[in-house]
């Protein structure tokens, strides 16, 4: 198992018991987690804290050489907000827990020259089915629908 995945799938379990949307997210560099962070919609009232952003702005501010040589880890396939961020900051690489249950641009990010590596992590994809499932009306709201 790779433990980065682990520390998001963590961030995800850790939204859902906070009453969250169960997506998470780190940032890693040079085999480090500098950055982690869950979907946070719902418990602050937010607009745009997706786990992508939430372990982004954790993570704090960085030098373009820092984002260089960065990957960017999601339970789920980053959505067009948090893609388009990872291509500001020039992210090289994404690797995603599921896009099963939703699947962001991915081909457009992989035409920007990011690597893209999809897990298909069953432990990600049983938590979206489940909640997807259970608040169908919420998750819904978080993908703009």
């Amino acid at each position: 198992m790779d433990p980065f995945l682990n520390a998001a799938i963590e961030q995800a379990e850790l939204g859902l018991k906070e009453g969250g949307i169960p997506i998470g997210s780190v940032l890693v560099i040079d085999n480090e987690i500098v950055g982690r962070g869950h979907n946070r919609r719902v418990q602050k009232g937010s607009a745009i804290l997706h786990a992508e952003m939430d372990c982004l702005e954790n993570a704090g501010r960085l030098t373009a050489s820092d984002y260089a040589k960065s990957i960017l880890y999601s339970t789920l396939s980053p959505c067009d907000m948090c893609s388009g961020t990872a291509l500001l900051y020039k992210i090289p690489k994404i690797v995603i827990g599921e896009n099963k249950t939703f699947q962001g641009p991915e081909d457009y990010v992989r035409s920007r020259g990011v690597e893209i590596s999809i897990a298909n992590d069953p432990r990600c994809i049983k938590l979206m089915e489940q909640f997807i499932r259970d608040f169908p009306q919420l998750w819904n709201e978080d993908i703009g629908v």
